[in-house]
């Protein structure tokens, strides 16, 4: 009981140093805090620290898609010999394990979208959205035709797609929420994730030095658009502002903020507690399912109530449960299963939705006349969430689409729940 205690507090704190090491540390900053909790996971779970599922607890879970055994049926069989007592210990911490992992991405969720202001990015980002939709389009194409090309190599392809969907719309985020609504395995998310991480690296440093030139040789160049008095100074305050934002976490403990916060977190229960109501009046549907698009339904609603929307660190305090989570998913990696051949398909399938996405988003662009900034800021947004807008920006050398990037990327983050929940339980029926 003590190991599992400790294990649940180092999870829950231990993002504090990796936020400070982001923060203090360009090189850590670069690498970013849910990278580092992802490799903390990894380390604590295959250095020896925790004891190893066997394979016939693996054939019980696994196998019968399910995180662990109920408490009772593991003691019976640990008493029928079916699986070992390291095996019980195992099935103890993935109990606690799993009901961390949920808990913090169904409050991390609203508590992200309450900070949004739907309203006046709508006004403000223009021609971007048609990117947007662009985007959004040529993600759901590649994604679908990518299941039909990988689906007899890859275990719950329909289940990775509905992943990639949110991953490319938002980012960690909907990566972390619809893996928890369509109960992926821990090594296929951990394993998605790398691959995109690696990928996506090699794609970033391409848009922050060859991109703006390379693009703008088969797009149009970007013209600001003409802005009402007052306006443009409106958009540079937004841009600064939501730039710092993002990653500023000053203060946060502060009694003027952390009351607020309190109040937020409150709210975010109720909100999951109305989400847990009205799953269980929809028996049909699975419960995790009903509560992830309802929880991202109410806080999206109450980010239009402005005490709500001005409640400062909300969006903070949501990516640190985000890193919380990442900690705790990772230490459910086991190398010795990931690094399987099976796994390449995955990498096939990851590598394709990325760089067809792109492609066919680039060729879309290309038709409708969607100038370079826009489709590079726009696909920043999507695929690699907001806080990457400002880094691409300003390889852009363009301030004016910082509101755009950071509108669709919050848009995405809005989206990506529905539409990556429906494709991956559709995908599943092709």
């Amino acid at each position: 009981m003590f190991s599992l205690i400790l294990l649940a507090l180092f999870c829950l704190v231990f993002p504090v140093f990796l936020i400070w090491l982001t923060n203090r540390y360009p090189f850590f900053k670069k690498v970013g805090a849910i990278v580092l909790a992802y490799a903390t996971g990894i380390i604590i779970a295959n250095v020896g620290l925790m004891p190893r599922a066997s394979d016939a607890y693996r054939e019980v879970t696994i196998g019968q898609d399910r995180p662990y055994i109920p408490k009772t049926e593991a003691v019976e069989m640990v008493a029928a010999g079916t699986i070992s007592h390291s095996d019980f210990r195992y099935n103890s911490i993935a109990v606690v394990q799993d009901s961390m992992q949920s808990a913090l991405v169904l409050l991390a969720i609203p508590l992200i979208l309450f900070s949004l202001n739907v309203r006046r990015w709508l006004r403000f980002s223009g021609k971007g959205f048609l990117s947007m939709l662009l985007a959004l389009v040529s993600v759901m194409v590649i994604v679908a035709t990518g299941y039909l090309i990988f689906r007899n190599s890859i275990d719950d392809a329909d289940k990775i797609g509905g992943m990639l969907i949110g991953l490319y719309t938002g980012g960690s985020v909907n990566l972390a929420s619809i893996a928890l609504a369509l109960k992926v395995d821990p090594n296929a998310f951990i394993m998605t994730n790398t691959y995109d991480m690696i990928v996506g690296a090699i794609v970033i440093m391409f848009f922050i030095t060859a991109g703006p030139a390379f693009f703008r040789l088969f797009l149009p160049p970007f013209k600001a658009p003409a802005a009402a008095d007052g306006d443009s100074t409106d958009i540079e305050m937004m841009n600064r502002k939501m730039a710092e934002d993002f990653d500023d976490y000053s203060g946060i403990f502060k009694k003027g903020i952390v009351l607020p916060l309190l109040a937020a977190i409150g709210l975010a229960i109720v909100i999951l507690g109305i989400g847990v109501g009205i799953s269980m009046l929809l028996p049909d549907v699975p419960m995790t399912i009903s509560v992830i698009l309802t929880i991202t339904t109410l806080g999206v609603a109450a980010s239009f109530i402005r005490p709500v929307r001005n409640i400062r660190k909300t969006f903070q305090l949501g990516m640190y449960f985000i890193v919380a989570f990442s900690i705790v998913i990772a230490t459910r990696c086991d190398l010795s299963i990931i690094f399987q051949a099976k796994y390449l398909s995955l990498l096939g399938f990851v590598t394709y939705a990325y760089f067809g996405s792109l492609l066919l988003h680039l060729f879309l662009s290309w038709i409708f006349r969607i100038n370079a900034d826009d489709y590079l800021i726009t696909t920043t947004g999507f695929v690699y969430s907001p806080p990457f807008v400002p880094m691409v920006a300003a390889a852009l050398k363009n301030k004016d689409v910082i509101l755009t990037g950071l509108a669709t990327g919050m848009i995405g983050w809005i989206l990506g729940n529905y539409i990556g929940v429906a494709l991956g339980m559709w995908l599943g029926k092709l």
